[in-house]
């Protein structure tokens, strides 16, 4: 179990290569949610993710260690992160995305060094073909989500919310596989126990929703949400209990919500952000927060956006 000293000794392991990232306020935001509203902008950390944190505390250890071959399975933000810091310790990293992966994305991960591999459209496809060939090249590999350095190196997200809005009554944070919520309820329930966090989903790739639900992990058929850094195919053996045990509430958001928070973030506000971290801006504006006058901290999860599908992510008019 990753607990709060583990998300510290994280925080620091990976000072100097991450970015603090700065948190955002929209008076307009604040008037249409009822809430005092804050924006963790992980879309301005290097790599353009929050994914940096995690593969940059694992990928230190593995290094440390011994490693010399990493691999990593990802839609793209967690290679993007995984081959920018192994190329910074002069390591090889493999990446194995969907065949179907942003293509800004790919280009990025080839841009810090890293080699990319194609391998079907789910997660449960790429993660035993990373696996296969970091054990072929007597390697390491780095999970996305499901791995306690992963988890705590997240978690350094709640320590800076907490630092820089120490007043937040709620976190809203996105969930995929599971690992950036997981490390925000480990730390920030130990801080400060009667925060409430919230997960935010996509209603098209509803897995975690699910396994709640039905108390026990449950996966879901490859999703085609917009949200493609969500697009995991089951919560992980680790990040589940951790979520089933601190998690506060889960939010289904539909496409269309989704499109709406991406425009409305896009056109107010100025910022580009994914729409994997426009997930938790249309969790914000729904009614199913249930929350008024709160300090509410929206975590942006990343910005890694090709521009060529913009349209794509912008509602119907």
């Amino acid at each position: 179990m990753v607990e709060l000293s583990d998300v510290k000794k994280a925080q620091e392991k990976i000072q100097g290569i991450i970015h603090q990232t700065p948190i955002l306020t929209s008076t307009l935001l604040n008037e249409k949610s009822g809430n005092l509203v804050y924006l963790k902008s992980e879309h301005l950390q290097k790599t353009g993710s929050f994914k940096l944190r995690g593969a940059a505390n694992a990928v230190k250890q593995a290094v440390e260690d011994g490693a010399r071959f990493i691999t990593a399975a990802s839609s793209g933000n967690h290679g993007q992160a995984v081959a920018y810091i192994a190329d910074k310790l002069g390591v090889l990293a493999v990446i194995v995305v969907p065949e179907d992966a942003n293509r800004a994305k790919v280009a990025a991960i080839e841009a810090y060094n890293g080699q990319v591999v194609y391998c079907g459209t789910t997660s449960a496809e790429r993660i035993p073909r990373a696996m296969e060939l970091a054990e072929e090249n007597n390697g390491f590999y780095v999970p996305p989500y499901d791995h306690p350095h992963i988890i705590a190196g997240q978690g350094t997200v709640a320590l800076e919310i907490l630092d820089q809005v120490p007043d937040a009554d709620i976190l809203v944070v996105p969930v995929g596989g599971g690992g950036l919520i997981s490390g925000i309820l480990t730390a920030a329930k130990a801080i400060k126990p009667g925060i409430r966090i919230i997960g935010a989903e996509p209603e098209a790739a509803n897995d975690t929703f699910l396994s709640l639900q039905n108390k026990r992990i449950t996966s879901i058929e490859g999703s085609t949400t917009i949200a493609d850094g969500l697009r995991t195919s089951q919560p992980g053996d680790l990040t589940f209990p951790i979520m089933q045990s601190l998690l506060d509430d889960l939010i289904l958001v539909t496409e269309d919500e989704i499109k709406q928070a991406f425009h409305f973030m896009l056109e107010r506000t100025k910022q580009v952000i994914e729409p994997s971290g426009a997930v938790a801006v249309a969790a914000v504006l729904s009614s199913q927060l249930n929350a008024k006058d709160q300090h509410v901290v929206a975590v942006l999860s990343g910005g890694n956006v090709d521009l060529r599908q913009l349209e794509y992510f912008l509602p119907d008019v």
